[in-house]
């Protein structure tokens, strides 16, 4: 049986967006106080002994994950196939200026519904999926900041279940833990094992006395991602 290896899953930290707008590949500035989530996600990483990061394209990725490999000395790898779903036309807009028979047409066909000049849901899955097989096939301990869309994808991927594409995000400024397969297991049937999973837990730790293996190991009680508001 292949050895199994940790995968820290991270959604960037709170947005400065306004509540019930759209966005995807939008570039959107960090809310002040990221440094804060980014310093909680170096105490799990280095708990975790990740070697290498994976990151969005994403100004908002890149700039905690620039600021995270250089203060763990994780490999910093730039990834495309971790960008947030494409919105096109719908980038920007209020969801309630959308005109509600497309959101329904969505909502009834998550993969292959397409919003007007934008990315359809199987596309997502497809790279989300290819850029998995590789983590997979390198078998190193690895952390993935990435954003709501991906992380739905890979979470599923990392417990052998199927994607659920409307299903609730992780809140921004979250990690999620899996214990994974390594190269001889690659994508493991759904329902074989119960998954490897650790609680969506916020990467600000309040016990500054904690170690990283300390946070790693207990990790704090989930809270909501109104700290940093």
């Amino acid at each position: 049986m292949a050895q199994s290896f940790p995968v820290l899953l991270v959604r960037h930290a709170p947005v400065m967006v306004p509540e019930g707008v759209c966005y995807g590949r939008q570039d959107v500035a960090l809310r002040p106080g990221w440094e804060r989530v980014t310093s909680g996600l170096a105490v799990l990483a280095q708990g975790a002994v990740c070697r290498v990061l994976y990151s969005s394209p994403a100004e908002r990725c890149q700039q905690m994950a620039r600021k995270l490999a250089a203060s763990t000395g994780m490999d910093l790898r730039i990834d495309p196939r971790l960008a947030e779903m494409d919105f096109g036309e719908w980038e920007g807009q209020p969801w309630q200026d959308i005109d509600r028979g497309l959101l329904d047409a969505w909502a009834a066909d998550p993969e292959g519904f397409v919003p007007p000049g934008g990315e359809s849901g199987r596309a997502l899955c497809r790279r989300v999926l290819a850029f998995w097989q590789d983590v997979q096939q390198a078998g190193t301990p690895a952390c993935v900041l990435s954003h709501g869309g991906p992380l739905r994808v890979l979470s599923a991927l990392a417990a052998g279940t199927p994607p659920a594409l409307l299903a609730p995000s992780m809140p921004q400024g979250f990690a999620r833990l899996f214990m994974v397969n390594g190269p001889a297991g690659l994508t493991p049937e759904v329902g074989t094992d119960e998954p490897a999973l650790a609680p969506v837990v916020p990467l600000w730790p309040r016990d500054a006395r904690r170690t990283p293996a300390d946070v790693s190991l207990t990790f704090p009680k989930t809270d909501t991602g109104q700290t940093l508001t």
